[in-house]
Formats: C-alpha cells, structure tokens, sequence
C-alpha cells in the first residue's frame, strides 16, 4: 500500500470532519500554521486534495500554490467561492454536499419566516427584560398561515420549503431559471412579479452572476410594508444597502436573515429591529447534518483516489 493522498484543510470547520480526515488521508491543516505561504510552498507537492467550505475562497492564486491538485470536495451545497472555471482548464474535479443539508435548510426558512412575522425573538426579549408586567401586551404581528409564499430557486431546498409551506396552507409560486415540469405551483418568469404577487418571499437559489442583487429597491417596494424576506441563499443574493433602507423606511414588513453580503459582517442598523430576525449562516447548522456533510465530504475524496465515480460532482 502506498502512501495516503495527501489533503489540505483551510479552515477548522468540524472536529469530525478533521478526524475522518486524518484516518484516512495525510491531513495538512492550514489554518494551524503561522507561515501559510510557506507551508503550502512547502507541501505543495504532496497536496492532491482539498476541503473548503463557505468561510473560504478557492480562487485562481490558490490552486496556482497547488500545481498537484486533483479535486476540491466542498464541506457546502455552494461552490461559489470556488473558481469553477480554472478547476476545469486544470481537470480538477469539485464536490459538494447537496441533499444531505436539505431538510435544515428548509426548516430553518419556516423558522425564519415564523420567528420574524411573529417577532418571536423580539417577543421573548420583551418577557425577559419585564416589560410585559410594565408595559402590557406585546403589540400584534402578522399571520403566516394561508398567506401567498414566493420561492425565488425550486431547487432541492426550494422545492422542501414549498411542501413545508403547504402544510400552514400557504399559495405558492416560484421563480426560476425555466418552468419546471410536473410542478403544482404558479410559476412567474421574473423575480418582480414573483414578489407582486406574494405576501411572502424566500430565497433558495444559488449565488451566480444572474443572481446576484436579484432582489433589489423594486422587488423589495413590490412585497411592501405587510410583506417578509427570509435569505437562506447567499447574502449578495440581495442588494444589502437597499433592504436596509426598505426596513428603516417601514417600505418593507420584515426579514429573516441567515446570510449576509459580506460574512461575518452584519449592517448595526439592523441590530435592534424586532421584525428582523439575524442568524450566522447557520442553515445547515445541526450536529445531524454537519455529521452527514462531512462523511459525503469524505466519500468524494475517497472515491476520486480510488478512480470511482463522484457521489456529488459539481464540474
């Protein structure tokens, strides 16, 4: 038996993910090294994989360190820090770990959606600093059951919003890229009209070039003052600046934020809003799921150095 492949680990993302890792590969963990440049000039050689994940960027200079690099595997659904088309004029090969993430993801949309039309975290601050005995009801907020539910992306998570959303009788549409067949929701082949057309909208799409500020001023007036984002996409998916602005100027009913447009960083003036609801990019947040990610992560790797067919290929 020859030597284990060796691969690079940017970033601690899980103590699991590492330990699989190190039992089954040479293990260089980047993020433990005072010298980064001079530790990947260094193994440089020797390094034929590497894991990245959201909080990280695989670009041009990067995989240039890397002249042995043979495959990415994303610990994530998106790859959109990774420069897909270098990897394909080098015939690296990229991974990434759909599915298994699909149920938090959407969980956590209806959480969003809920927690911020209700003002639950604004409601249970209210309990906690005794203003109820204070100052006396909490003030009313809005339903969600029944209401019209918007799905910009009827991907995998879009598509497990959607049956969740028809559980609370909510009418859905969608916006996407192309009508999709055998799908019982209205489809609308603009985001705009999406957002006409619904009291509530969800972003599930992935980050692209298309995508990026898809939701702006006009979609952002089109939902209006009783209507609620919720982003579990990526943040530039929204022109940031201007949801701030629809929020201050009462433009907009409310939001539920998981991603932001430049992590980890959030905008202060929404800090102390009760119809917003912050998350850190926690979508797929649950020891079930990040457990599930790291094994398909794993499983990339091992089938590439073993000359089988990806589970999950991106390119």
């Amino acid at each position: 038996m020859g030597p284990k492949p060796g691969v690079l680990m940017l970033k601690m993302m899980m103590p699991y993910l590492r330990d699989s890792l190190e039992s089954k590969f040479t293990l260089y963990p980047l993020w433990e090294q005072s010298d980064k440049e001079g530790y990947l000039a260094q193994n440089a050689q020797s390094i034929r994989g590497l894991v990245t994940w959201t909080g990280s960027t695989v670009d041009a200079e990067l995989l240039n360190k890397l002249p042995k690099l043979e495959i990415v595997s994303a610990f994530s659904v998106g790859v959109d820090k990774v420069d897909l088309r270098k990897c394909k004029e080098r015939g690296i090969a990229v991974t990434n770990t759909p599915d298994v993430l699909t149920d938090d993801c959407a969980d956590l949309a209806i959480a969003l959606l809920l927690s911020s039309m209700r003002q639950v975290c604004a409601a249970d601050r209210y309990v906690r600093k005794g203003c109820w005995p204070k100052l006396g009801q909490y003030p009313l907020t809005y339903k969600m059951s029944g209401k019209r539910l918007g799905i910009v992306g009827l991907g995998r998570i879009g598509m497990a919003v959607a049956k969740r959303a028809e559980a609370f009788s909510c009418k859905i549409s969608y916006f996407a890229r192309s009508e999709k067949s055998g799908v019982p929701y209205k489809f609308y082949d603009t985001v705009l009209e999406l957002a006409n057309n619904s009291d509530m909208l969800v972003l599930t799409c992935a980050l692209t070039k298309e995508t990026t500020h898809i939701v702006g001023r006009k979609v952002l007036d089109a939902l209006g003052p009783e209507g609620f984002l919720v982003n579990i996409a990526r943040g530039p998916v929204v022109d940031e600046q201007e949801l701030v602005k629809a929020l201050i100027e009462g433009r907009l009913g409310g939001a539920g934020l998981d991603v932001f447009e430049k992590e980890p960083q959030v905008p202060q003036e929404l800090w102390n809003m009760d119809n917003v609801v912050l998350l850190p990019h926690v979508g797929s947040g649950t020891w079930d799921t990040r457990r599930a990610m790291a094994d398909l992560a794993v499983s990339n790797l091992e089938a590439h150095f073993a000359g089988k067919p990806l589970l999950t290929p991106c390119n």
